[in-house]
């Protein structure tokens, strides 16, 4: 299993990983004055490895330099050290997780932070080394997805939009499980598994639901996949900051990067395909 605890270093230098203890130091340096001083300019933003990294550093990280900020990017490799960090102070925000995931960890959690600006997403999509199609599925095929509640949720929503099961009527779509099931009538073996290993599982599954970011990171393409989800609203990513800091001059510089023309075309020319929300569409 994923080792939560651990990050990965990214390529040629480029992207910067502390491991828990440093953050923690950096948190305690930072301080919660610094947190609160609407005159910042150093900023540490965390986000999960691919696609996330990539639209921070080449579409929000310029403005921000621009007006004269100092950005730390901070690579993670799982869904649960980002919103710690944060919570922590060892981040000043974070930009990995769609709105359903957030709003279930920090309930979970008691986290106090708060999101402050949607985000493009990469679609969650089916990937198989084996098959070409979905129609090539077998009875008793194997299908890798997440383990996370609001992700794995998200993925027996995407399987069961294209037909190949069914959930019971008046379930919670942000809490479906495995239990949840209706129909499963090409008896389907599921493998739940950390989000971050699921590109791993195309060797020896059938059929993989794969988060946007982790099939990008790990050099899949949005083409490749067997199907392709139509993103929901409550499935785009969001902006985090610790509750107290979104009315700070940099949240709202942060935000305002996001919502921006300069933001738009980055994503349209370097990230076709991806969900937006209405202001960028």
């Amino acid at each position: 299993m994923f080792d939560r605890n651990s990050f990965q270093a990214g390529a040629a230098g480029r992207r910067a990983v502390l491991t828990a203890a440093a953050l923690a130091v950096a948190g305690i340096l930072a301080g919660p004055a610094m947190a609160q001083d609407a005159a910042k300019k150093q900023l540490r933003i965390g986000a999960t490895a691919g696609s996330n990294y990539d639209l921070l550093q080449e579409g929000i990280v310029p403005q921000l330099k621009a007006k004269g900020y100092t950005v730390k990017l901070i690579e993670f490799n799982d869904y649960v050290q980002p919103n710690l960090a944060l919570d922590d102070g060892s981040l000043d925000a974070n930009f990995f997780q769609h709105r359903a995931y957030f709003d279930q960890f920090t309930t979970d959690r008691k986290l106090k932070l708060t999101a402050i600006v949607q985000g493009p997403v990469a679609p969650m999509g089916v990937y198989s080394k084996k098959f070409k199609s979905i129609n090539e599925l077998k009875a008793g095929a194997r299908v890798a997805l997440p383990n996370d509640p609001s992700n794995l949720a998200r993925a027996l929503l995407v399987l069961q939009n294209a037909g190949l099961i069914k959930i019971k009527d008046g379930v919670n779509p942000a809490r479906v499980s495995e239990l949840d099931l209706a129909e499963n009538k090409h008896k389907l073996k599921f493998l739940p598994l950390d989000a971050a290993h699921l590109p791993r599982a195309l060797e020896d599954a059938d059929f993989v639901v794969v988060n946007g970011n982790f099939a990008m990171s790990s050099g899949l393409k949005l083409t490749e996949a067997v199907i392709l989800e139509k993103t929901p609203d409550q499935y785009l990513n969001v902006v985090a900051v610790k509750t107290g800091n979104e009315t700070a001059q940099w949240a709202k510089d942060l935000a305002e990067a996001y919502r921006s023309p300069a933001f738009k075309q980055v994503v349209d020319t370097k990230f076709v395909g991806y969900m937006k929300p209405v202001f960028l569409q």
